[in-house]
């Protein structure tokens, strides 16, 4: 793998493994998750496939930020209104 690739495949390692702590099913059984989707791919050197998986990543990032927010605006709202029964 060339040398801006990896650097690249490391950042977006660690950034999923940071945003993997508050995942709802728990911090393990993510970076059990995560390891092992990198480990798939670990043979690849195609850096047009590689920059493909690095794109994919930066999709689940956006998408488990999202998945956090909703999470986040699902608790104040339920704490500052009433339920709507």
């Amino acid at each position: 793998m060339s040398n801006p690739l990896r650097g690249e495949v490391i950042r977006l390692y660690r950034n999923l493994l940071y945003l993997g702590r508050e995942y709802p099913k728990g911090t393990t059984y993510f970076r059990e998750r995560l390891k092992a989707a990198f480990m798939k791919n670990k043979d690849v050197t195609d850096p047009e496939k590689i920059k493909k998986l690095v794109d994919r990543g930066e999709f689940v990032i956006k998408e488990l930020e999202a998945l956090y927010f909703l999470r986040k605006y699902r608790a104040m709202k339920k704490r500052y209104y009433e339920p709507e029964h």
